[in-house]
């Protein structure tokens, strides 16, 4: 189990403290128990990674219980700050199956066997978002004929929203180590290093370098350090390149998206550069870029929407004759792992999605990302970088520099 003293570790969490607050909107929503089986939720609550199918049942009162499959139980359990009895291992064995499992912890909490239980369901353009599933459901209702299952997401992402200064502190930390990934690269491809390598190759220079520096994981489900080079960095719309092993090559464009995780806190920043000999149209583009992205920092703040900072950016860009290369977004959500993609609440016009008229708070977290891209001319640049919103602006959480380097 892990143990942190608020007085003295500059990433504690107060994880009991979550769970009161979990608690204290059940009652306000008339539950009687919580059942998360999203990995956001997860993080939120355990403090533990968990990529085995898990949940965590949460009572009215007291200790929450952990699911997951128990292969991993034990070492969820070292990492979580639950003692062991409170993580319990599922395996496909009669009695010891994850639903009769839950199940039975639920019927011990509710009395008479009747009650309502709080679920998680929904849809997610996110792979892992881990809604509970169409069996999970049938399955659970089945097997607790007397309870309501309601659909209560909503109410841990509206307590996840603002981020606690444990939280900062490890996104600020995920994001150094980011920094150290970029330097190792940097390093490596400069003075005709570039020449031969592949974008595998830089993937696992910046993993190499993240991991020495403390990064636990490279986080992304996106191919983990995502690489592109040449034509591949101006796919239309395009977010997720996954390395490849294309070589590098002169007069072409190459991106460098690199990802770290420390203590669920996630550092995501984009670097982009242009390979020697760089055309006056290439610079052209680079400098749009570079522009469109200090303008948007410039702009973020709380008070300010998506849809609003959108359109004032999309704007700049058509007076700057370059909005066709422009993707109509600039963030996604972030928080713990898991948290990445839709921002505040299930409340816009598209279910699911981000609602374009979301205020932004103070110390809320997002993920700045702007992706420009010219697929006509084989060419693109991406701008990812944790922002933390105030009144007054918006703090990045990478200090890499931004610009579009030349290598010769």
């Amino acid at each position: 189990m892990t143990t942190t003293d608020s007085s003295t570790d500059r990433y504690f969490i107060d994880f009991p403290g979550r769970i009161r607050s979990i608690q204290t909107a059940m009652r306000e929503e008339n539950l009687d128990v919580y059942l998360g089986s999203r990995l956001r939720t997860l993080s939120w609550t355990l403090d533990a990674f968990c990529p085995w199918r898990s949940f965590v049942v949460i009572p009215r009162e007291g200790l929450p219980t952990a699911f997951t499959f128990a292969i991993d139980a034990a070492r969820v359990a070292d990492d979580s700050w639950l003692d062991e009895g409170q993580v319990q291992g599922f395996a496909p064995l009669a009695g010891q199956d994850q639903i009769q499992q839950i199940a039975g912890v639920i019927e011990s909490l509710i009395s008479g066997g009747k009650g309502r239980v709080g679920i998680e369901d929904g849809m997610s353009n996110y792979l892992p978002e881990g809604n509970l599933t169409h069996y999970e459901y049938q399955r659970l209702a089945e097997a607790l004929p007397g309870c309501e299952l309601v659909n209560a997401h909503t109410l841990v992402d509206r307590l996840a929203m603002i981020k606690d200064e444990g939280t900062i502190n490890r996104f600020r930390e995920a994001s150094r180590i980011v920094d150290v990934g970029h330097e190792a690269v940097l390093e490596a491809i400069g003075d005709g290093g570039h020449r031969g390598m592949t974008e595998t190759v830089i993937a696992g220079i910046a993993a190499l370098a993240m991991r020495k520096a403390g990064s636990e994981w490279e986080w992304s489900f996106t191919g983990g350090n995502e690489i592109a080079s040449g034509y591949r960095t101006g796919f239309a719309l395009g977010a997720c390149t996954p390395p490849s092993t294309r070589e590098i090559r002169a007069g072409e464009p190459l991106m460098v998206d690199i990802h770290s995780m420390f203590r669920l806190g996630l550092g995501d920043h984009s670097h982009n550069y242009l390979i020697a000999p760089v055309t006056d149209r290439q610079r052209w583009h680079a400098d749009n870029f570079v522009e469109l992205v200090k303008r948007t920092l410039e702009t973020y703040r709380a008070g300010v929407t998506p849809g609003g900072l959108a359109t004032k950016m999309l704007a700049f860009a058509e007076d700057g004759g370059f909005a066709s290369n422009v993707l109509p977004g600039f963030e996604h959500g972030i928080g713990m792992l898991g948290d990445e993609w839709r921002i505040g609440l299930n409340d816009g016009p598209i279910p699911y999605w981000t609602n374009p008229d979301h205020v932004y708070q103070e110390n809320e977290l997002l993920i700045c990302a702007i992706q420009y891209a010219c697929p006509e001319e084989k060419i693109g640049f991406r701008y990812e970088n944790p922002i933390l919103l105030s009144a007054g602006g918006c703090e990045p959480m990478s200090r890499f520099p931004l610009s579009v380097d030349e290598v010769a």
